[in-house]
């Protein structure tokens, strides 16, 4: 998650759809079934999850209720509940389900058909033989729970839809399976549970590679939605494997440049970028671009200029990242309006490059120019986006060393996010940055209460073990310590070195910083062996792995010396106040600090 991702929703995002499993619907068949060309998006009954950073735009969102609609919804028939035991009530019911949300009438009508129908098909089930139609309109019922906002009740209907079909009764079945295993990840998604969502997609295309073969078409689909979910998850190297499978069916199955391969290039791109691996990143871009100028897509070849510019400035290539921006915010500019969040997106790029080559006055003023269009979107401009650009905009500021200002922008960016389904990753991000924000200018019970509160969602999320997790921990951590809350400071450390250790290794930076604070919170709890036992571990790592140059080793070693010293005068000595560790106007003598703990500080 980040930092985390900040997703955006495409503004040309279809409504939902309620799609009911027809005979034109199947994704599993057998070749012999097909008479039509297949249609190579991945599809289940489900809403689907937000969008993730790939370039790929078909993702659409549950939409509230809606109550317009011209045609007149059928009227709410009086059924006995005995009657559910009649065979042909529950297509029925389904039928009018279907016909209800055509009509527009809004969800809750519909789902008490569809839960009906549900019923009947239960009641009507042959020597207890599945019922694919009761799987099919469990699905529904699940769907218009999601339209409704209510997807805590869509989960166990879908798993009882799940446990419905029979995989060895061939590609029906597995149909059914499949697109409930895919529905229940969206769901999750939808939830900001994302481990459990890509279980579930997991699950799926397993079945897909099952009944389909593992080079089909369809399993390409699948399989870069998955890749795209792990992207979301920051599982760079899964991505990057199911990535890879993709483009080799996409080589198979479709012509040489084509836009299946050049899509997959991009998100093959924002794997390697994210791995810090910037020239693969920009060989795929120039290729999906070449296969979009081809093709005459000069939206999208803009877009994948503003990419090139990002790679460019990763680089340190400031004028061709320059040049690269300004041909995006050409086209932009003459085919979506000068107000379009595209150009601002790009006005924001431009910012940024700026900032860095110094230029500080241009910098100042894309900014400007950004915010005025955010202030004012055009219609169509989702909460998402304008959320997207005043984050970034306010790294910026926070770069201006003008923090309130950058607080101002993420809390306005945190409270259009805050009634958005699936987003709650995100706003743990927002209030995470917003966290450090405050414990830089001082006000540390705000920036307690900013981490705790990211916390809380991105348990909730299940990202309980992701290295920006045991991060944002470590950070809490720091914070508890400047409000002497010593104890709460020991167990965020704690969780954080478990967490930091698993994800990133013992011999990465931000683990070792956590195993200084812990040591440093040991020794104010009076722990001198705990906190003599860790640095001498990190001061092995140093000599052994990571040598001795690192300006932060004779730090170390020193503050090892002096608790050597210390405990062999008194085992049993009185614990340091978290004053005199940390407190610069302490009590203690500058003679004093200086010669035991001037270097005895905590890390961010």
């Amino acid at each position: 998650m980040p930092g985390l991702v900040s997703v955006k929703t495409p503004p040309e995002a279809p409504p939902l759809r309620i799609i009911v499993n027809g005979e034109n619907n199947h994704q599993i068949r057998s070749d012999s079934d097909r008479s039509e060309p297949i249609n190579p998006k991945t599809t289940s009954p489900a809403p689907r999850r937000p969008p993730s950073p790939s370039p790929s735009t078909s993702r659409a969102k549950p939409s509230p209720d809606r109550s317009s609609g011209k045609k007149k919804s059928p009227e709410k028939p009086i059924i006995d509940e005995a009657s559910l035991d009649n065979p042909d009530l529950g297509p029925f019911l389904l039928k009018l389900a279907r016909d209800t949300i055509a009509s527009g009438d809004g969800p809750s009508k519909a789902l008490d058909y569809a839960l009906r129908a549900s019923m009947s098909f239960e009641r009507c089930v042959i020597d207890g033989q599945p019922s694919l139609d009761l799987a099919m309109s469990l699905h529904v019922v699940a769907a218009i729970y999601c339209s409704l906002g209510r997807f805590e009740e869509a989960i166990p209907v879908l798993g009882r839809a799940i446990s419905v079909p029979d995989l060895s009764r061939g590609a029906d079945h597995a149909l059914a399976a499949f697109s409930g295993y895919m529905q229940l990840g969206d769901t999750h998604s939808m939830l900001g549970q994302l481990d459990r969502s890509i279980d579930c997609y997991k699950e799926g295309l397993k079945i897909q590679m099952e009944a389909l073969g593992e080079t089909d078409p369809r399993v390409a689909e699948t399989c870069r939605y998955l890749a795209e979910a792990h992207v979301q998850a920051m599982q760079f190297d899964e991505a990057e494997n199911l990535c890879k499978k993709t483009l080799e069916i996409h080589r198979i199955h479709s012509p040489p440049a084509s836009l299946e391969e050049a899509a997959d290039r991009r998100l093959m791109a924002l794997i390697c970028e994210a791995k810090g691996d910037y020239e693969s990143a920009l060989e795929h871009l120039v290729l999906s671009s070449m296969v979009m100028i081809a093709n005459g897509q000069e939206n999208e070849v803009a877009a994948i200029d503003v990419s090139i510019g990002n790679i460019y400035m990763s680089l340190s290539r400031f004028d061709e990242a320059v040049f690269s921006y300004q041909k995006a915010l050409t086209v932009f500019k003459s085919s979506k309006g000068d107000n379009h969040p595209s150009v601002a997106s790009v006005f924001v790029r431009l910012s940024d490059l700026y900032y860095k080559t110094g230029k500080l006055r241009e910098s100042r003023s894309y900014c400007e120019n950004a915010l005025r269009i955010y202030a004012k979107p055009v219609p169509g401009t989702t909460a998402e986006e304008i959320a997207s650009g005043m984050t970034e905009i306010s790294a910026i500021y926070e770069s201006f060393n003008e923090p309130e200002e950058a607080l101002k922008l993420l809390q306005k960016a945190m409270k259009l996010l805050e009634d958005k389904p699936g987003q709650q990753s995100t706003i743990a991000g927002i209030e995470a940055r917003m966290g450090v924000m405050f414990y830089m200018i001082g006000r540390y019970d705000d920036a307690r209460s900013s981490f705790e509160s990211a916390v809380a969602k991105l348990r909730a999320s299940g990202e309980r073990k992701s290295a920006f997790f045991g991060v944002l921990l470590n950070q809490m951590g720091l914070a508890c310590v400047q409000l002497f809350k010593i104890d709460e400071a020991a167990e965020f450390f704690e969780e954080a070195r478990e967490i930091l250790e698993q994800e990133c290794g013992p011999c990465h930076q931000d683990t070792i910083g956590v195993y200084s604070n812990l040591a440093a919170t040991y020794d104010a709890m009076g722990r001198v062996e705990d906190a003599i036992e860790i640095l001498e571990y990190v001061l092995k790592l140093r000599e052994e792995k990571l040598g001795t140059a690192n300006p932060d080793f004779d730090d170390e070693k020193k503050r090892l010396v002096d608790l050597l010293k210390e405990a062999g005068r008194s085992r049993n000595r009185k614990a340091k106040s978290l004053e005199s560790l940390i407190d610069p106007n302490s009590k203690r003598t500058k003679k004093e600090a200086s010669k035991k703990w001037s270097s005895f500080g905590f890390r961010n």
